[in-house]
């Protein structure tokens, strides 16, 4: 865990993937960094590799993190995602082991490892509890609790799965904070999802295909600050 990284619930997570990019990517960047100011909520943006410099030059609040890195060392590799360079860009954090790039646990030790060492932080993707309480021994800095089958679907994670995400997670290392993704669709999704107790989500499809993504972000981040301030004022 890299001990420098500084979050705080509620937070939020926008992943672009590969469906934005460039130009487009750095407009709906400006707009969360101008939601997140107002609300005063964290919001990691996972861009392409190639638009983290861009990004993290042109915005203030949010939180750039890299889709993934290798773990090798300065060197040879030829295509690799070294952690220097993810660095060098300008990104705080990476994420791991997500759906669509998962990873060993070996692969998943070793990554954070060297994230630690470069001073990046770590968001790690589980799918089941299961995995979830073996990537939380690996010590990452944050952790995505994410139904693989549920992910672009539009139907969010159940009352019992946020539960005992959250609770694995806790009794193994309460510095760990839990995101809950996958099927977050509109503001309704992350105010129920924080209603049930989580101190985070996230969304892709829902921001990104919307109509209009930056009005979206606002929905969301809205909704966000209101359930969680609902929960505890």
């Amino acid at each position: 865990m890299y001990k420098d990284f500084k979050i705080k619930p509620p937070f939020f997570e926008v992943g672009p993937k590969a469906f934005m990019y460039g130009e487009r990517m750095l407009k709906l960047a400006k707009a969360i960094d101008k939601v997140a100011m107002k609300y005063d909520v964290d919001v990691i943006v996972t861009p392409q590799y190639t638009d983290i410099k861009l990004l993290a030059d042109n915005t203030e609040r949010i939180l750039v993190f890299a889709q993934h890195m290798d773990y090798l060392p300065v060197g040879r590799g030829l295509g690799s995602v070294l952690p220097e360079a993810v660095k060098a860009a300008g990104a705080v954090g990476v994420m791991l082991n997500h759906a669509e790039k998962p990873l060993t646990l070996e692969e998943i030790e070793k990554t954070i490892k060297r994230a630690d060492e470069v001073g990046l932080a770590t968001i790690v993707c589980a799918d089941t509890v299961e995995d979830l309480k073996a990537i939380a021994k690996l010590s990452p800095n944050l952790v995505v609790a994410e139904p693989t089958e549920l992910i672009g679907t539009g139907t969010t994670s159940d009352a019992n799965y946020v539960r005992a995400t959250i609770e694995t997670v806790r009794e193994i290392n309460p510095d760990i904070m839990v995101l809950q993704g996958a099927g977050i669709s509109n503001g309704q999704d992350v105010y129920n999802t924080i209603k049930l107790g989580a101190q985070a989500t996230g969304s892709t499809s829902g921001i990104i295909k919307a109509a209009d993504p930056e009005a979206m972000v606002e929905e969301m981040l809205s909704a966000l600050r209101k359930a969680w301030d609902e929960l505890h004022s």
